[in-house]
């Protein structure tokens, strides 16, 4: 049932449509008790009889409300009115990612921060214990300021037997596919969209987090190369393609930096088992190419003409100059010699052991950090009722480890090369 603006569920007036997909029909809404402008993603009326379908739309609820993070839409609520049940989602506005892809070419600094946002998107729904399954540009969002927010986790649990067909209006390239396998594995099934399947899910296996981290791969290749890694005309053209076709990187910008073309031969390797398995990796090999400098170095000051030697002065001075060069070399020689015959031989360097104990559950996939004298070890950590993250300090004379106040959800400590600050990400 499409829903026309005026139309009221629980405390929402709808406004308008924003689209549509194989999970649902997505409306702008006015939130008339806290008055502010929502997403409500509502099932089609040809849905609404399916109990599998209906299951996995309130399973979408739970999922969306168990996570937390800056770079994934929340969720509001739940709404049901006359039969009509509705997710109440953040509202993103700005464009998907598939429409930048369409609008042309994304520069090389925008693309590292798009894909370090939605790298860290996956890590944190995968610490959640949460899988995607269905990421694709379409349900990824790119807000006026640079933030990403990755939408659209329905589909993150399998299913025990095959819905309904999406609605006739939704191009099955595009949307979630969900239909018994055909493939040369058979039987199981086949879940997500076509181009941004893993070959494990195009045959109807199981998926987990190395699903993810393959679609993962497949968006940042597409926003390298400006085109699709797998086109075709039919859903089947595009399922042999993902289970069969070679990458090629030679298709990239020459200045894709060799950390992303590192990142995405582990992205997409088709034996899952050698696949990159977490997110934090791809996060790291990011900010590896990020601090790649692609600027060439600084030109010399300027100098002024006035008070610069000319070519005539600067010829008469290269003699000189050399030879007391020369000389000043040959007496620190002779002295550096000297003092090396009457020092006393310098000791061997004492050789130093660490064990530590930390206490406290360490927060999966972040990394350690050491201060620059090796007096203090930071790392996030939890909290005594191990459900907050917070960074963790230890100093490596004392047994005691101090939380940092302030540091709520950190992951990835560093310390500033003097000692004295300590950054993280969150």
């Amino acid at each position: 049932m499409s829903l026309t603006p005026g139309t009221r569920i629980g405390a929402y007036d709808v406004t308008g449509p924003l689209g549509a997909g194989g999970m649902g029909e997505v409306y702008r809404a006015r939130d008339t008790k806290l008055d502010r402008d929502v997403a409500l993603k509502v099932l089609p009326e040809a849905f609404t009889a399916d109990p599998d379908r209906l299951a996995r739309f309130e399973r979408e609820a739970r999922v969306l409300a168990s996570l937390n993070h800056p770079n994934i839409a929340q969720i509001h609520g739940l709404e049901e009115t006359g039969g009509t049940r509705a997710l109440v989602l953040e509202l993103v506005e700005g464009p998907t990612l598939a429409d930048r892809l369409a609008a042309g070419p994304i520069p090389l600094d925008e693309v590292l921060s798009i894909a370090w946002q939605i790298a860290f998107a996956l890590q944190g729904a995968h610490e959640a214990g949460v899988v995607h399954r269905d990421l694709k540009p379409a349900n990824i969002k790119v807000r006026d300021d640079g933030t990403v927010k990755v939408l659209d986790f329905g589909l993150a649990k399998a299913l025990d037997q095959a819905p309904a067909a999406p609605p006739p209006n939704v191009d099955p390239l595009e949307s979630p596919t969900l239909t018994a396998s055909v493939t040369r594995m058979g039987g199981g099934l086949i879940l997500g969209t076509p181009a941004y399947m893993s070959p494990e899910q195009a045959e109807g296996q199981p998926a987990d987090t190395r699903g993810d981290l393959w679609a993962f791969g497949v968006v940042l290749y597409e926003m390298l190369a400006g085109e699709r890694l797998f086109a075709g005309e039919t859903v089947a053209q595009v399922l042999a393609r993902v289970i069969d076709r070679d990458l090629d990187l030679s298709v990239l910008p020459s200045a894709t930096p060799k950390p992303v073309r590192r990142l995405l031969g582990r992205c997409l390797e088709r034996d899952r088992r050698r696949r990159m398995r977490d997110a934090g990796e791809a996060i790291s090999d990011l900010e590896a190419a990020a601090s790649v400098s692609e600027t060439p170095p600084p030109t010399p000051p300027h100098e002024d003409a006035s008070t610069a030697p000319s070519g005539a002065t600067r010829s008469r001075w290269r003699p000189w100059v050399a030879g007391a060069a020369a000389g000043l070399a040959l007496g620190g020689l002779a002295a550096a010699t000297a003092l090396w015959t009457l020092a006393p031989a310098p000791a061997p360097p004492a050789v130093r052991r660490l064990s530590l104990d930390l206490q406290l559950p360490l927060a999966r996939g972040s990394a350690f950090a050491l201060s620059p004298d090796g007096s203090m070890l930071a790392y996030a950590g939890r909290d005594d009722n191990r459900r907050t993250r917070q960074l963790m300090i230890r100093r490596l004379d004392q047994d005691a480890v101090q939380p940092l106040a302030g540091t709520e959800g950190a992951v990835d400590p560093f310390f500033s090369p003097n000692g004295e600050w300590i950054g993280f990400f969150a």
